[in-house]
């Protein structure tokens, strides 16, 4: 297949060079204005990718989108003009609420949304590390994009373990609770997800998924809080040598995508009346740190 690959941070520079390997035609579009990128994965030759070629872009069959939550949306404004309505749309990103957004702006596209829990890390530009095995769940979004099951295969063969699923919201809904118990707190505290394991932080964590699970199952998401803690306990644990995307974000002064992940639980808590203070007293200070960035 013909995939363009957009952002290609540590994600979408993991993809590339997988996808590559099982034989795809694969080409990246960056904000860099290199006309081609080389990309090394661990110890693998570097591989040579065209970069910001319109002529790619105009005949791909999936444009598999990594760039953060807060720029898919305008960045897609952008390259839309260039697009075919037959490319197949996969966005891949934390949080949620951008897939409303492309849907009104490219109707006619096919929409997959994706989730990954492989771990990636660029300790150079051109060097991407692939720091932990995952599993990755695609589920079409449109109707266009439920057609996309056979996406599974593709990218099963490229970097499994993936996953089809007819209602993928499901699975956005859990990841996004576990990043708005953890992410936050990292962040704010300046620590590795293994701290929050540490009974001074159990508390808030325990607070926060009470809240969390009466807006997933206002949502239609079953879940309870015990369940939902135990699943976030044990992603901490897994994970507990890891820095949070948002505390990466925090420490560079960069802005993150705390309006996608508590600001998109806010929003729909707020739909369903249900009060959530200890997530909205964690936003605000995400949101203050920022400003004090700005």
């Amino acid at each position: 297949m013909n995939i363009v690959i957009l952002g290609p941070g540590a994600i979408g520079s993991l993809w590339a060079c997988h996808l590559s390997r099982a034989g795809h035609s694969v080409s990246l579009w960056s904000r860099q204005h290199n006309n081609s990128i080389y990309l090394q994965q661990d110890h693998n030759p570097a591989v040579q990718f065209t970069c910001n070629s319109k002529e790619k872009l105009a005949s791909a069959d999936v444009l598999l989108v990594t760039v953060k939550a807060p720029i898919v949306e305008p960045t897609l404004e952008q390259i839309a003009p260039s697009l075919a309505q037959e490319t197949i749309l996969v966005l891949m990103h934390n949080g949620m609420g951008t897939a409303e957004a492309i849907n009104t702006l490219l109707p006619n596209n096919p929409l997959v949304i994706g989730t990954t829990t492989h771990g990636a890390f660029r300790p150079k530009p051109n060097q991407v590390l692939h720091t932990g095995n995952g599993y990755t769940e695609f589920g079409g979004f449109n109707e266009g994009g439920k057609r996309c099951d056979f996406l599974q295969t593709v990218f099963e063969h490229a970097l499994p373990k993936v996953t089809w699923h007819s209602n993928i919201l499901s699975a956005l809904w859990h990841k996004l609770a576990i990043n708005c118990a953890i992410n936050p707190l990292t962040a704010i505290n300046q620590v590795k997800n293994g701290h929050l394991s540490s009974p001074n932080y159990q508390k808030t964590i325990t607070s926060l998924t009470a809240e969390i699970s009466q807006v997933l199952n206002a949502e239609g998401i079953d879940t309870s809080s015990e369940s939902l803690l135990s699943k976030v306990n044990q992603v901490i644990e897994a994970t507990s040598e890891n820095y949070s995307s948002m505390h990466q974000d925090i420490v560079h002064q960069r802005p993150s995508e705390i309006d996608f992940i508590t600001g998109y639980l806010l929003q729909r808590a707020k739909a369903h009346n249900i009060s959530v203070p200890t997530n909205e007293q964690l936003f605000q200070h995400i949101k203050q740190i920022e400003q004090n960035h700005d």
